[in-house]
């Protein structure tokens, strides 16, 4: 089983270097270089703080919507050539394939990960670089993870991809949505503030807390100990349990 998933794996990383996955995010962070450059030399003070701040945003955003987008087509595109269901004609178990794939994904998104504290390194200290990016990685993980259970369950690209992306804004701003809904300006609550009040908090306990994951003033300020155990936490609760929702659903699928 180790060796098919470490082939499965291969495999999968050598499809995002032929669909110049890393061409692309290369670019990406060539394109941010001379924004960021252009932002520095507009402040007055504190330009390299800002240049990491600008460039860390950025690239959180972009590597979290490629690598996203990047899992869904290519799982959707083998399922349509039928090499999935190839694949699993063979002594290959389905967890198998699932781990082999996520492995790949996972390899990829390191590499990403890699050539942003690699940018990141030139504004800020290498430990600040370094314990950002592996928050960075622990939040593309969460990400390929729901992409992949987002795929399993609706079987088309760009549902799949908005369930994404709705999930993603969602978990980081669901904090500063929560204490909206508890604003205490209100000088009475009706039925439906007591509602969407109950809700949002419903979703606030379900979904993980993504907005203390790569935040952009640990660049700035550095990173606390506290928040990284935290990021950690939470990335050992949430990943097994949407590895196991998405095995599940891969199981179920008929083919």
């Amino acid at each position: 089983m180790r060796n098919t998933v470490t082939i499965i794996a291969g495999y999968t990383f050598l499809e995002g270097l032929r669909n110049r996955v890393f061409g692309l995010s290369a670019v990406g962070l060539v394109c941010l270089f001379g924004l960021t450059e252009f932002v520095g030399d507009l402040a007055i003070t504190e330009s390299s703080q800002i240049n990491a701040l600008f460039i860390g945003s950025g690239m959180r955003l972009f590597t979290v919507a490629t690598v996203a987008l990047f899992v869904i087509t290519s799982m959707t595109r083998e399922m349509n050539d039928k090499a999935f269901e190839l694949i699993l004609s063979l002594p290959v178990a389905r967890s198998t394939y699932y781990f082999g794939k996520l492995l790949g994904y996972y390899a990829l998104a390191f590499i990403m990960v890699l050539l942003t504290g690699a940018l990141l390194s030139i504004f800020v200290g290498m430990t600040e670089a370094s314990l950002w990016g592996l928050s960075l990685f622990c939040e593309l993980g969460i990400v390929i993870a729901v992409s992949l259970l987002s795929l399993f369950t609706f079987s088309n690209v760009t549902v799949s991809f908005i369930v994404v992306m709705a999930f993603y804004f969602l978990a980081r701003s669901i904090h500063a949505i929560q204490l909206i809904s508890s604003s205490p300006i209100l000088e009475f609550r009706t039925f439906s503030q007591e509602f969407m009040d109950f809700l949002v908090n419903a979703m606030g306990y379900v979904l993980p807390d993504l907005y203390d994951f790569t935040r952009s003033d640990w660049l700035a300020y550095g990173v606390q100990g506290h928040a990284l155990y935290h990021v950690l936490l939470q990335t050992a609760i949430y990943l097994p349990l949407l590895v196991a929702a998405g095995l599940f659903d891969l199981y179920r699928k008929d083919l």
